[in-house]
């Protein structure tokens, strides 16, 4: 998306500007008085989870491993290590400059550490005995490398992009800033979670389309197939989850979630994630679409609307066949553990396909693959009456002169015989100045191309 589609794009007439002001602006209107109406006045509920941990940095100055003491199995076998201590250097808080002890992490997932590591320590304190704490580490500190991350692919993007690709990052930026100040904070605060997404989604899309791609005909026609095809993607999804009667409880995340905040709507927060997933897929499927249409028009402006839609529509089919490929692979990846688990399952493969955690995700690629294909349509017709309507506004003293056509006979025939003169090829006037009259070529200031 951060390539420029604008650049060669022809204004459209002031009638057309006129109508999609008209439908833009009260559309964003609306998407602003409903995000105020949604906006959470007192904060997230508590969770009544208690306090949390204190979590403190440090850095690993020496490890000693030990062999593990019998478990307490009745066979003895030695408990699964590793086992030893830890000496870290404590960094912040309370404890700062003292050296403190650990038992090496074990256990699945726990971090391994080096000397040298930086880490994050929890001081644990027993609920008996408040004098008495003990220290662990919880796992690796990660923002230095977190940050050389992010500065490299900030770096690359404003290096490819330049003013556009940092008008990108600023969109990402305001994407994020959206989602963790208003969606998130709705949704906790017990809004409903799709009718807080669809307000969330549509003020993500005209800030960033607008701010990335410019305040142009080709990108109020991008926002209009955008907006238009999230709204059929929500009825979608919400036909779908209740025909399938999904829950919303098909993953770990989302039963961990119901323990902390009962009265979250699992199914709305299904919904929701559906339609913030499809936006990025969405935007850029409909701004391909309108710069397509716009090139086309540049390309040949005797091209019919149906004409331009057509091609455009050819354009679409191809994009989408590589992005129905996009989206379930995605999907795939997210849930890669999830399906590695469902292949050890010994039910039959009917039962593990319409199970919650399978269905669920059948779903979600499902209805963002039919938003995705209404939207080629959809955007391509109003980037087609658009462009048309600029094509046919402009004047015949602004478009450029036709070129005459020339048989191609005759152009081979110029080119082959000699120009006039002698017999044999020679020109007796060669080193007089050329003239049109004796000649006949145009004056040597004068391009060519137009007798082509």
């Amino acid at each position: 998306m951060g390539s420029d589609h604008s650049h060669s794009a022809r204004p459209a007439p002031p009638r057309v500007r006129r109508i999609l002001v008209a439908m833009v602006v009260p559309l964003f209107v609306a998407t602003v008085v409903a995000a105020l109406v949604l906006w959470p006045r007192d904060g997230a509920p508590s969770n009544g989870g208690g306090t949390d941990v204190p979590r403190h940095h440090g850095t690993v100055t020496r490890v000693v491993t030990e062999p593990c003491p019998p478990s307490a199995s009745p066979e003895g076998t030695p408990a699964s290590g590793p086992c030893g201590t830890v000496d870290v250097l404590v960094e912040d808080g309370p404890g700062a400059g003292r050296q403190v002890s650990t038992p090496i992490p074990a256990g699945p997932g726990a971090p391994r550490v080096e000397v040298g590591d930086e880490i994050i320590l929890v001081k644990l304190t027993d609920p008996t005995d408040p004098a008495a704490s003990t220290w662990n580490i919880a796992e690796h500190q990660r923002g230095t490398p977190l940050v050389w991350l992010v500065v490299v692919f900030a770096a690359a993007i404003v290096a490819f992009g330049r003013w556009r690709g940092l008008a990108a990052l600023a969109g990402l930026a305001a994407s994020f800033a959206i989602l963790l100040t208003f969606v998130l904070p709705a949704i906790g605060a017990g809004r409903s979670p799709l009718l807080v997404a669809v307000v969330g989604a549509a003020l993500i899309m005209f800030v960033v389309l607008y701010l990335t791609h410019g305040v142009t005909a080709q990108t109020s026609v991008a926002v209009l197939g955008t907006l238009g095809s999230l709204v059929l993607t929500g009825v979608l999804a919400t036909i779908a989850t209740a025909a399938t009667q999904l829950t919303g409880f098909g993953s770990e995340d989302a039963t961990t979630l119901s323990m902390f905040q009962a009265d979250v709507d699992l199914r709305g927060l299904l919904l929701a994630g559906i339609i913030i997933g499809s936006l990025g897929v969405l935007d850029d499927v409909t701004v391909t679409q309108a710069a397509t249409v716009t090139e086309l028009a540049n390309a040949n402006p005797g091209l019919s609307r149906l004409q331009l839609y057509r091609a455009a529509t050819r354009v679409g089919r191809a994009h989408i066949a590589s992005t129905v490929n996009t989206i379930v692979l995605a999907y795939a990846g997210a849930s890669l553990p999830l399906l590695l688990l469902l292949t050890a399952d010994t039910r039959p493969i009917g039962q593990i396909l319409t199970s919650e955690f399978l269905a669920q995700e059948i779903v979600r690629s499902a209805v963002a693959t039919l938003g995705l294909i209404a939207a080629v349509p959809l955007t391509t017709g109003l980037a087609a009456v658009v462009t048309a309507a600029g094509s046919t506004g402009t004047s015949d003293a602004d478009a450029p002169p036709p070129r005459p056509r020339t048989d191609r006979a005759e152009a081979l025939a110029a080119l082959s015989s000699p120009p006039a003169g002698r017999a044999d090829g020679s020109d007796p006037q060669r080193n007089a100045p050329p003239s049109t009259a004796t000649t006949g070529w145009p004056e040597p200031n004068r391009s060519t191309d137009t007798a082509w």
